[in-house]
């Protein structure tokens, strides 16, 4: 019997959890994680408001570029980055996926699943069935999902009844955290989802260019956003300035001979 969506989605999330040694904690910064085990570059762009991701691939390098927009609501912006996630590891390339398509169902169960995991909220939670909104908040909280995701969670694990995960769902993760005392973690979690970011190892390959001399520092600072003074400054307080090349790695014997033609240059009507 083929697996449900659903299904496919838990079990590709249940696996990626186990395979890079996971378990059913909180995930942390999601960028960092998809870099390091995928070995792809991941970046926080500016997009339309009504952009969350995307993921490119270049078959011929079998290379994936995945970008989320920057965004004041960071838990979206965590979704839609386990979003694009499940589009790389279920290898869905093609342009003409619809907003409901099979694949785009399959990806959002996916990216629930790793995010917060049925075995994690048990964890967390313990056999305690006396729930409330107080509970909902420390679920979005820990795992840091949009109170929608976390209703669900909680509902599939068996803490909350249809109907109230629905009605729980509704609720702005803001409010959440203003009731519930956590609003300078939500704010500073804002700043950091609003921030551009460039790919870890793109600016890393740009920084081992600039110790050579062949990247200039405005590269790295326009690669991440920032005043090319700053990243001159901050290389330097960390030993890293650019190469000079010593005149003595070049031997006049080793250059190559060159014929230059200046027939070009002599004047009409003239001898040579």
């Amino acid at each position: 019997m083929t697996p449900s969506l659903e299904q496919q989605a838990q079990r590709a999330a249940d696996e990626f959890r186990r395979e890079h040694r996971l378990g059913v904690q909180p995930l942390g910064d999601l960028v960092a994680l998809i870099e390091q085990t995928t070995g792809h570059d991941v970046a926080i762009l500016d997009a339309d408001p009504d952009e969350h991701g995307l993921i490119m691939r270049d078959p011929e390098r079998n290379k994936v570029f995945i970008g989320v927009a920057r965004s004041h609501k960071p838990m979206r912006q965590r979704s839609s980055l386990a979003h694009e996630l499940a589009h790389l590891i279920f290898q869905d390339w093609s342009d003409e996926l619809g907003k409901r398509s099979p694949e785009e169902i399959r990806a959002d169960a996916f990216a629930r699943h790793l995010l917060v995991p049925q075995e994690g909220v048990k964890e967390f939670l313990g056999s305690t069935h006396d729930v409330s909104r107080q509970t909902l908040s420390d679920v979005v909280q820990r795992f840091l999902v949009s109170p929608a995701i976390a209703a669900i969670a909680m509902r599939e694990a068996g803490y909350v009844p249809s109907g109230l995960a629905s009605e729980w769902g509704r609720t702005p993760t803001p409010q959440l955290a203003t009731r519930f005392g956590w609003s300078d973690q939500y704010e500073a979690l804002q700043v950091d989802s609003n921030r551009l970011r460039a790919p870890q190892g793109l600016v890393s390959r740009a920084i081992a260019g600039y110790a050579e001399g062949v990247v200039s520092a405005q590269t790295i600072a326009t690669l991440r956003g920032v005043p090319a003074e700053r990243i001159v400054h901050e290389l330097e307080g960390i030993g890293i300035v650019p190469r000079v090349p010593d005149d003595r790695e070049f031997e006049p014997d080793e250059l190559p001979d060159i014929d230059v033609d200046l027939s070009g240059l002599e004047d009409e009507g003239r001898s040579p």
